[in-house]
This record gives C-alpha cells, sequence and structure tokens, in this order.
C-alpha cells in the first residue's frame, strides 16, 4: 500500500503527543488515519486528561458552558470520547495523569492565553519527562516519528507541550515535527501556521471528521455543531513543519 504523505512518509511507529483530548485529530487526523491505513502503529498520547474532583471557579465554568452539570466528571467524559475518537482514526491511546490549566491556577479564559502563572506547577522538563517515559513504554523497540503542536493561539498548555517536544524526541530517539493547531488556525487574525499543508485524502478526510464528531462536547464549542465541524475540516489542509532531529 502507497505511505501518505506527511513529514516523514516512512515512518513505521508514530506517537502525536496532544495537550488535550480533540487536538490531534482537529490538527493532524487526516495524517493519523492515513498512517494507520497504511500499516504504521500510531499512538495519540494526550497529556492533560487527569479527573479533578469537585473542581470550582474557572475549571467548574469549563464544564458548565457545555451545558453539563456540576456532578458530572468532565475529564472522564472527555476521556471515553477520546477512546471513540481514536477508534476511528485506526489508532492507539494513551491518557497522562496531568491537569488541565483551569486547575492549576489559570483563573479565566483570557489568562490561558498570557503569561505562564507563578502557580502553575507543570513544567516543560516535566512534561518531557512524563511524556518520553510513556512513549518508552509504548514503543520499547523504538519510534520513528514524534508529532506535536506549533501552539498556534498560545494556549499554554500547547506552549508546554510545544517547548518539552525536543526533549522528548532526544530521549526516545525520534524526529519530531509539530501541527498547525486547528481549531485555532481557523479564527480570524490567526497566526501563519508553520511548514507545508497536507490534503488528506477523500479516505482519511472521512475517518478524521467522524473521530472529531466523537468529541460531542466540544463540537458545539469549538465550531457550532458537527455540519459545521465538518466543513471546516474538509475545507482545511493540515500543515507541518518538516521533521528533524
Amino acid at each position: 500500500m502507497t505511505r501518505p504523505s506527511g513529514p516523514v512518509p516512512g515512518a513505521r511507529t508514530v506517537a502525536a503527543v496532544s495537550p488535550h483530548l480533540d487536538d490531534a485529530a482537529f490538527s493532524a487526523g487526516g495524517l493519523l488515519a492515513g498512517l494507520a491505513a497504511a500499516g504504521a502503529d500510531v499512538c495519540v498520547v494526550t497529556v492533560f486528561t487527569a479527573s479533578v474532583p469537585h473542581p470550582t471557579g474557572f475549571a467548574l465554568a469549563c464544564q458548565l458552558d457545555k451545558g453539563l452539570d456540576a456532578d458530572v466528571d468532565y475529564l472522564a467524559l472527555r476521556r471515553a470520547e477520546d477512546v471513540a475518537a481514536t477508534a476511528a482514526l485506526g489508532v492507539r491511546h494513551r491518557h497522562l495523569d496531568l491537569r488541565e490549566a483551569p486547575h492549576r491556577g489559570y483563573g479565566d479564559a483570557a489568562a490561558l492565553f498570557g503569561p505562564v502563572v507563578a502557580a502553575d506547577d507543570v513544567t516543560p522538563p516535566a512534561v518531557a519527562a512524563l511524556v518520553a517515559a510513556a512513549l518508552a513504554e509504548e514503543f520499547p523497540t523504538g519510534l520513528d516519528l514524534v508529532l506535536g503542536p506549533q501552539a498556534l493561539g498560545d494556549h499554554v498548555d500547547h506552549r508546554h507541550v510545544r517547548d518539552a517536544l525536543p526533549a522528548v524526541a532526544e530521549r526516545v530517539g525520534a524526529l519530531r515535527s509539530s501541527w498547525a493547531d486547528t481549531p485555532y488556525l481557523l479564527r480570524d487574525g490567526a497566526a501563519s501556521p508553520q511548514g507545508g499543508p497536507r490534503a488528506p485524502s477523500p479516505a482519511e478526510l472521512s475517518a478524521k471528521v467522524e473521530a472529531c464528531a466523537a468529541y460531542a462536547t466540544q463540537v458545539g464549542f469549538q465550531f457550532s455543531g458537527t455540519g459545521a465541524m465538518a466543513a471546516a475540516l474538509r475545507s482545511t489542509p493540515e500543515f507541518f513543519t518538516t521533521a528533524r532531529a
């Protein structure tokens, strides 16, 4: 079978390091589906997935604005969505036990896109160590490629993962590349993506749209519904930097 075009067309073992439970699918789902369909071992490792009991303040608001009750375990629900989404892409998943930014001292939406706050107890070296350990378990015989975010939009969780990737790739001996973050890529005034565009094939797009539809808590909030999400993703290429050591 023909290998799909991408940062490393011959990659056989691929890890996509996703800040949140949806970022890899929204940003690189076409490539990941194509690699998996061509026989590659692909795993989406999501960093910030920890449940936090009894959320308050901005953290609680982040689930109430999705129409969820206060007693719902929001991250457990999102992890279940990710299981369905990665299955639609034909890839494996791994969920790491770090808390999202609203649970680390970021008190409102604007703060997520500003400076790292003093109370933030997650740093790129800590992220790199946890991710590298997980990848060593997932790929004990070696890893060809690590993908992650460019941090378009400047969300602090995306920045932490972006800044950790060089150390991650070095520790596991893989090439690294980065994707242009969607849906930030689609927003008015978005920074230009790094790297070149890659148009997913029809089959890859179908898998990507199916996967992204599984994130039911996010589609309405991010795209105003499943139809709008599908239209946006079908009309937008994916962007990747050239892989490098």
